[in-house]
């Protein structure tokens, strides 16, 4: 009997103090207490003058017809590939200008990059797939953005095209799922507007990765999405030390017949 005693009484005590802790915790979560972020030192203002800002004053950006920013650099409007060569050997791109101000992947000539070098930037990009639906998975209308010629973010038909999903459109490729499918329908322009923060190195050592935020067709499908390392076809990503690099559009070489227009680019 007094065993039995005992284990009610030990129990009842450790019920009493897990519901102590609980309230506790809850008391803790409901204080009064206030998170000031540190940047904000010495006495709390009293008049709202003390934290009105005045200077620097932003710079004023406007939009063109096409809705380009005037501090934007435009790296293809239809006129021509002056801005592009070749990644093999620098020669001039000789993608395909069409008609209506777009440009077209030359099957199997190789990917092109911008001639110029970036870091952190704001990417818009417009691109489509071809109405005419040819091949399927991996092999259809596929290309890709490699931002610094390593992070790509993934270009495909992913119309009624099951592949596997961190190698759909709008993933960053083998590293995040995109998180909708937002793809317009075959043979219509989709729009890529990508947020790129560049990797941190010291010494040749990571110090901060780099990240990405998508928004497709104004979707968001990647947000603030920490990048793994270069992408990788096979095995695990790993950062290795670089600077400013460029942007790298694939020929994927399977007749993807991938357009694009209206790419800018604003340096943040």
């Amino acid at each position: 009997m007094k065993q039995f005693i005992h284990i009610i009484t030990t129990l009842f005590l450790l019920t009493s103090c897990q519901e102590k802790d609980k309230a506790d915790v809850k008391e803790e979560y409901h204080s009064d207490e206030r998170v000031v972020s540190s940047k904000y030192v010495g006495e709390e203002p009293t008049t709202p003058e003390a934290t009105e800002i005045y200077e620097p004053v932003p710079p004023k950006v406007t939009l063109s017809e096409y809705k380009v920013p005037s501090d934007a650099i435009v790296l293809f409007d239809g006129a021509g590939l002056d801005e592009w060569v070749h990644v093999v050997d620098s020669s001039a791109a000789q993608w395909h200008i069409v008609g209506d101000g777009s440009m077209l992947v030359k099957d199997k000539s190789g990917d092109i990059m911008t001639k110029r070098n970036f870091g952190s930037m704001q990417l818009h990009i417009e691109w489509m797939s071809p109405k005419e639906v040819i091949n399927e998975g991996q092999s259809r209308a596929n290309s890709g953005i490699f931002i610094q010629q390593r992070y790509e973010i993934q270009i495909m038909d992913s119309n009624d095209n099951p592949t596997y999903t961190n190698g759909q459109v709008g993933a960053v490729y083998k590293q995040s799922i995109p998180l909708a499918m937002a793809s317009v329908p075959s043979g219509e322009w989709n729009t890529y507007d990508i947020i790129y923060r560049a990797p941190e190195f010291e010494n040749e050592k990571l110090v901060q990765p780099a990240y990405v935020t998508v928004f497709h067709n104004g979707v968001l499908i990647q947000n603030h999405f920490e990048i793994e390392g270069p992408v990788k076809y096979i095995g695990w990503p790993s950062y290795e030390a670089h600077g400013k690099a460029p942007i790298q559009l694939q020929d994927h070489g399977d007749n993807s017949r991938v357009s694009y227009r209206n790419i800018w680019v604003r340096e943040l």
